[in-house]
Order: structure tokens, then sequence, then C-alpha cells
């Protein structure tokens, strides 16, 4: 009699217990803000995208430092390059090439964003060529990439005394790009290289890796932000 009752004291005892235990709390769960899109693009350039042996070669390429930077921030781009030494929108390159066949090599239809870069390569050619040049090339992107958006960086110059031929190049292609929709961002105007001797080679036209580095800071916040738009 006595075990049974004892059974029963301690059962009411392990009631209790559960009866005045707090609740236990609540786990608390943090939202993953990694985007795990993948965002499809192309890139048309010239030397500066291209890197030399002065600067920007391989992964040392403002191309590939832009992408680790987008990475690091959650945006995981995968990008197809065609860039070209000496080419522009009205002048050949090293490989026979302007950025018109450029665009044919790389833009593809799920493109979200198409990017080109330069050219001051261009700086001998008809201003009016060069528009024709460039309106054409940005025609045939939009061809083959629908739906993607257009950023137009223009010909860069590493000083402040920028030629007269290279404004007028740049202000053909800032009018060619504005007529397709694209963003268009000027260096000149954002004096990316002025004052900054340090970030060009010893030709005084290419950047070194200094400057491949800086041109990745400039223009992965640009291209996420096109992502987003």
């Amino acid at each position: 009699m006595s075990r049974l009752v004892t059974l029963v004291l301690s059962l009411g005892l392990l009631v209790g217990v559960l009866v005045v235990a707090p609740p236990a709390s609540p786990r608390s769960y943090r939202p993953l803000s990694t985007d795990f899109r993948v965002t499809q693009l192309a890139v048309i350039g010239d030397s500066y995208t291209t890197g030399t042996d002065l600067g920007g070669l391989g992964s040392k390429t403002w191309t590939g430092l832009a992408w680790k930077a987008l990475a690091s921030n959650g945006v995981r781009v995968v990008a197809d390059v065609a860039a070209e030494g000496r080419a522009g929108y009205g002048v050949v390159g090293d490989h026979g090439s302007v950025f018109e066949d450029l665009t044919a090599r790389v833009v593809k239809p799920d493109d979200a964003l198409v990017v080109f870069f330069g050219s001051r390569n261009d700086q001998d050619v008809d201003p009016v060529h060069v528009f024709a040049r460039a309106h054409d090339t940005y025609a045939l992107a939009r061809r083959f990439a629908p739906s993607a958006k257009f950023l137009v960086i223009g010909p860069p110059w590493p000083t402040p005394d920028v030629p007269e031929s290279v404004l007028r190049v740049r202000d053909a292609v800032r009018n060619a790009a504005l007529m397709a929709g694209a963003v268009f961002v000027d260096p000149i105007v954002e004096r990316w290289f002025f004052d900054k001797p340090e970030l060009i080679a010893s030709d005084g036209v290419h950047p070194n890796d200094a400057g491949h580095e800086y041109m990745a800071s400039k223009i992965a916040p640009l291209i996420r932000a096109q992502i987003y738009r």
C-alpha cells in the first residue's frame, strides 16, 4: 500500500513540474539574404577590357575582379567577354573585328545585360561613322537579346587634356546609346583616371593592375545597379 501511495505522489509531483515549468523560448531563424539567381551577361570592349602585358592579364583584368566583387555581395553572374585590342565601333582591332563583330560573337538571347566599353581607338574615325556603327551594334545586340538591358561606358582618357576628337567620339557613342535606350556612363566627365597616374602603365595609355582594380571598383556597382533596376 505504501508503494502505491509513493508512486501516486511521485506522479503528482511530475505532473506539477510539467504544469508549472515555463515554456521553452521559441527558436529564432535568420532569413538568408544571398540572391541565388545567376545573371547572364555579355561584355564587348577593347584592350582596356582584354588587359595587356602592362596590366590586367588573366585574373587581374577588371572583368574577373568585378565578378568576384559582385559575388562577395551575393550577386552571381556568368559572363561572356569579347574584347580585342585596338578595336572600336568604327576601327578594326588586332584580329580584324569591330565592336559589331564582337557583339555577334557573344550576345545571347538569355543575356540580362550587355556591357559595351570604349573606345578611344575610334578617335581618328569620322564621328558620323562612329554613330552609325554604334547604332548598328546596339540594334544587333537588341535582335540577339530582346529583353537585355544595355550599359554603355564611353571612351576613357587618362589625363584631363582630352583631345577634341575623343570628345566627338564620346558624343557620338552617347547619342547612339541613348537612342537605343541604354544607360550611358562617361568616364571623362566622371574623371575616372584624371590625376591618378599611378593607375596607368608606363606607355601612358593602358591601365596597369591597379588600374584594372580601379575599373572593377567603378564598373561592378554599375552592373549591379542594372541587374536590380
